[in-house]
């Protein structure tokens, strides 16, 4: 076959899981290649400018600790930080940033062409090239029928229509991804392909009555492509997301709006923004964007709500603690009015959700505005928030609005709450429909199981949201990368392949990022796919402080974490070592405890004799922000923490001039605080101690599960020779092909019997083969 170029690794799509999926290859050490329909538009942000928030945190700290870009960026964007759900347990602290929408793709971009064996591309790629293995000509060699659109499908295929299987014993040939083919007639070869088309697979906008092809508001659909991933015989769906209408910060009152402002101390994504270092690695190159103009948009809003310390630069860098690089902002907190829900009540019927006009599913986690009206009518109120697209534009996205209605429903619907009366609307809000591929198609690695050397990620496998895009690329991206590599080693055009390529997967117990996928495969999805919290068995031991302790490792492993970010860790990991050890040795010097922990401990402070600082941190009224200055002094002879020292030391100058006893008097202590890396260090030693119990116990569980998943389903087991399973058990079973019994065992309607039941028929087939 004669091809225009040759790359290891081709990622299809520069949204937030293209751009995982290509720096990963290329870090890996892969010649890749990132197309795209417009280079200027790398890393759009579609719908919210914002990174993180519930459950979506976990997976940008994820993210970060493999090795990926993501928090980086944000952490350089970022023009408004909040950890959220700080008012309950760690397990659902969530970072979320506000950014600035325009310079996040700039950044991306400039993150991108900066990576080495990364070539990014601007072109329409309109098919898949397919080359079948096993003696039959392949498509380039085929008649002019078979050349048109795409390569011939798995549904052409008889033995895997009957039997649904897809291993290697039931097919006459194997069909394998080997490049992609242009628009522009050029055939580029890819030793693995990613596709991450996000909502552009035959996109379909709707805005009222008005609907029309577009993979994003003025951008192309991606038409070709779709039409010949349909022809691979994949399963697919058809889903919808939406969202609000922006508007002009110049003719909103501000004044008439709650101010919701950010942390006064940031906590940043990535955890090599680390205080420990001062520098975020994203900034050594001097691009540091410090000197960004400051904001002129809206009229009335307070841009020095922080002054006092994100501001304070010499103060906070002193103390070895992280700067955001932009100028922070507020957002503001609105709500509907009686005249808005009667707007919408009396035009819900001209909804293209309600006219029949969709098809599709939407997320049922992030409605629109019309769908909260009818699905809740007993609420009186919803509430909004006005938030800034960046820092040198006017725009204001309207977060709880997403809507379909026609624009001049949503012109009155704005101007119906108090403040937006004079508001001019920049860009309607819109619905969208787009193609996916059902997930169950997939395997672990995000490879498609019909097909090897295809992978997918992103909204194509039917979620929603930046963070579970990023996620799913960087997975592909690294199992696209370990696939391209081992086929080079095999020699170009190899028939007799030897061995099986090395996968990198993630189980439930190792992040939230195995879990999404997990119940992508097995389970699938009839709605945008979000991750939460409460989808987690074990969230205690998933949280986002000890992200990297999981994470970092494999990132290691696998090439994409250099020299410096590995002692960073190294140090990190020292440093809670040394602290817990420090908690479990020394007693409680009971005299010098503050006056604010005495009165919390409610006259219970003679049964803390004897004990160790570990000891008293299991009770739920103590804390390390509370025992932080009497540590303080037992750290300064601990080498390892000398650097929490000097944090202290520049954040509290007076702490360390004082006789121990006077420690806790208020005159003194009022208004100290430890800077945020300090204390986000403290509190993950703070947390494995005070929850051991309950930590324990879900290890135990862990251990089960993982056993369960030490379970292999050989690829050659027939659930149609099963007696016992029902019809639809092995259509479930037969579709899904699960790779362990704890896999089977989390697929919708499938029984704990019918598990066992396989489990049994392993053997008896097992012998059967080897008879």
């Amino acid at each position: 076959m004669a091809f225009t170029e040759q790359f290891d690794v081709v990622v299809v799509g520069a949204g937030h899981a293209g751009c995982e999926a290509a720096m990963a290859a290329a870090r890996m050490g892969l010649r890749t290649a990132l197309f795209t329909l417009n280079l200027d538009l790398i890393a759009q942000m579609s719908c919210n400018p914002a990174i993180g928030g519930i459950a979506k945190g976990h997976l940008v700290r994820e993210v970060d600790a493999l090795g990926g870009v993501m928090g980086e960026v944000a952490d350089a964007c970022g023009i408004q930080f909040r950890l959220l759900n700080t008012s309950r347990g760690p397990a659902v602290w969530s970072p979320r940033a506000q950014c600035d929408k325009a310079l996040y793709r700039v950044k991306m971009r400039e993150v991108l062409e900066g990576q080495r064996n990364l070539f990014i591309k601007q072109a329409e790629v309109v098919d898949v090239v397919v080359e079948e293995v096993g003696g039959t000509r392949n498509r380039e060699e085929g008649t002019e029928d078979e050349m048109r659109g795409s390569l011939r499908s798995a549904m052409d295929d008889e033995t895997v229509q009957r039997s649904g299987r897809d291993d290697a014993s039931t097919r006459r040939v194997e069909r394998r991804v080997t490049g992609v083919r242009l628009r522009d007639g050029r055939v580029i070869h890819a030793g693995a392909t990613v596709v991450t088309t996000g909502t552009f697979l035959n996109g379909l906008i709707h805005c009222g009555e008005q609907q029309y092809a577009a993979g994003r508001s003025g951008e192309p659909a991606s038409v070709l492509l779709g039409e010949a991933l349909k022809r691979l015989g994949l399963r697919e769906c058809r889903l919808k997301t939406g969202t609000p209408p922006r508007l002009d910060g110049r003719t909103i009152d501000w004044t008439k709006f709650e101010e919701q402002p950010g942390d006064v101390d940031p906590t940043p994504f990535s955890f090599r923004a680390s205080g420990a270092s001062g520098v975020h690695p994203i900034h050594r190159d001097g691009a540091a964007m410090n000197g960004a103009p400051a904001p002129s948009w809206p009229a009335g809003t307070n841009t020095e709500i922080l002054s006092s310390a994100q501001n304070d630069d010499v103060k906070i860098k002193d103390a070895g603690g992280w700067v955001p690089a932009l100028r922070q902002v507020s957002c503001y907190i609105a709500t509907t009015t009686p005249e808005t829900l009667r707007l919408i009540r009396e035009n819900v019927h001209r909804s293209p959700m309600y006219t029949g006009q969709i098809h599709a599913i939407g997320p049922r986690y992030c409605p629109s505005i019309e769908d909260k009206i009818v699905r809740f009518p007993e609420k009186t109120q919803h509430q909004f928030f006005l938030e800034p697209e960046g820092l040198n534009t006017h725009e204001v996205y309207v977060n709880g609005m997403s809507t379909s209605l026609p624009m001049e429903v949503q012109a009155a619907m704005v101007r119906s709450i108090p403040g937006l009366e004079n508001a001019e609307m920049l860009r309607p809000g819109y619905a969208i429909e787009y193609d996916a591929i059902d997930p169950t198609e997939l395997d672990r690695t995000l490879g498609v199981k019909k097909y090897p050397g295809l992978f997918l990620a992103g909204q194509i496998n039917g979620t929603s949201g930046y963070e579970e895009a990023a996620c799913q690329g960087l997975m592909a991206g690294i199992n696209a990368a370990l696939w391209a590599r081992w086929d080079r080693e095999q020699g170009t055009g190899s028939k007799e392949r030897r061995g099986t390529p090395e996968a990198f997967t993630l189980d439930r117990t190792e992040g939230y990022t195995g879990i999404l996928i997990d119940d992508l495969i097995s389970k699938g999805t009839n709605e945008p796919y979000r991750m939460f919290t409460s989808r987690a068995e074990f969230r205690l031991h998933l949280r986002i402080d000890n992200a990297d302790r999981r994470l970092t490792p494999h990132g290691r492993r696998l090439g994409l974490i250099d020299d410096g970010a590995w002692a960073a860790y190294e140090a990190k990991m020292a440093r809670a070592a040394a602290f817990e050890r420090l908690l479990l040795d020394r007693r409680v010097d009971v005299e010098a405890l503050p006056d604010g922990l005495r009165l919390a401990l409610t006259g219970d402070v003679d049964s803390l004799r004897g004990q160790t600082y570990a000891q008293m941190l299991k009770r739920p009224e103590v804390t390390v922000e509370g025992l932080w200055p009497m540590l303080a002094l037992l750290m300064k002879k601990v080498p390892e923490l000398s650097v929490w020292v000097e944090a202290m030391r520049a954040s509290y100058i007076p702490l360390f001039a004082m006789e121990p006893q006077r420690m806790g008097h208020p005159d003194i202590l009022g208004g100290a605080r430890l800077p945020a890396w300090v204390r986000n260090e403290m509190k993950t030693v703070e947390t494995e101690i005070k929850y051991a119990g309950y930590l324990d116990q879900q290890k135990r569980s862990m251990d089960k599960l993982k056993r369960a998943e030490g379970r292999v389903i050989p690829a050659w087991f027939d659930y149609a020779a099963c007696s016992g399973l029902s019809r639809e058990m092995v259509e479930t079973l037969g579709r899904v092909r699960p790779r362990t019994l704890g896999q089977a065992s989390r697929i919708q309607g499938v029984t704990p019997a019918a598990v066992s039941l396989v489990n049994c028929f392993i053997e008896i087939q097992g012998r059967r083969q080897t008879a």
